[in-house]
């Protein structure tokens, strides 16, 4: 029997975007075991332990990626630095989202995945509008995403946020046009 991997790849200058495995748990959940960058997400739990990170790469393995795409951000020096999803299965729109470790932020790495990511969803996915949202009380997402290509709607919306509790956070929302 034969299997073929359809796991897209994803290469920028300093970055590979590629679906997770299970070695990857280990660095996922050391860096996603951080309140400030669990709480800047709406699904990410606080404590992130190595049985969360397991489930989430069985469950990144596991999608249909003709409408979901999840992918570890590998640095080609530094291995797994985050995360990076695409979901259009809720409705019509597709929306990104990503989380970095601490010890990559200010880097670029961010902006570089964003923009990686992109360019596979539009080659793959043919969509040419993502919609994207950050916490209100994180504008360094914001930065990155303005750096990206994205621009504020003006629309907030309120998004549960699991580390926080479930506690509705304003979320500013903004949108990438191809």
């Amino acid at each position: 029997m034969c299997a073929v991997d359809v796991t897209p790849v994803v290469s920028t200058e300093r970055l590979v975007l590629r679906g997770p495995v299970i070695t990857d748990a280990p660095a996922i959940a050391s860096l996603a075991n951080d309140i400030n960058v669990a709480g800047m997400t709406t699904s990410m739990p606080h404590p992130y332990g190595l049985e969360d990170a397991e489930a989430f790469v069985r469950r990144a393995q596991a999608c249909d990626w003709r409408s979901e795409a999840l992918f570890a951000i590998e640095h080609r020096s530094f291995g797994v630095v985050g995360l990076l999803g695409f979901d259009h299965k809720r409705g019509l729109r597709t929306e990104i989202g990503y989380a970095l470790g601490r010890p990559f932020w200010n880097r670029g790495y961010a902006t570089e995945a964003v923009r990686g990511g992109l360019k596979w969803m539009k080659r793959d996915w043919r969509k040419s509008i993502v919609v994207a949202g950050h916490f209100a009380d994180n504008p360094a997402s914001g930065q990155v995403l303005c750096k990206a290509g994205f621009l504020y709607t003006g629309d907030v919306e309120q998004r549960p946020c699991t580390a926080r509790g479930g506690r509705a956070v304003p979320t500013r929302m903004m949108v990438w046009l191809a």
